[in-house]
């Protein structure tokens, strides 16, 4: 697994090829959600590492609405609160 650790032990990102690895999905599909603004990742340079913290969200969520959770939609909402915060200066918050 990845290499840069967290305080915890655990690593405070993944590759995005571990990180589809734990999802179960194609780095591919995973590459094309994270360039299309569905999937958190931040770029450094021209690669991409997956925060561990989004992964444990994304788990967390699933977990308590017992069903399917659609990460394009998560994102989306948080871009939009962004956004908004943004707009009003800070004061939507």
């Amino acid at each position: 697994m990845s290499t840069h650790v967290s305080n915890g032990g655990s690593p405070a990102f993944y590759t995005v090829a571990e990180a589809a690895e734990l999802l179960r999905v194609n780095p591919a599909t995973l590459y094309r959600a994270i360039r299309e603004d569905a999937f958190p990742a931040v770029r450094i340079r021209s690669r991409y590492v997956v925060p561990a913290a989004a992964l444990e969200q994304l788990v967390a969520e699933v977990a308590a609405s017992g069903g399917c959770v659609d990460p394009a939609r998560l994102i989306a909402e948080r871009r939009t609160a962004r956004e908004l915060d943004a707009r009003l200066g800070g004061e939507a918050r």
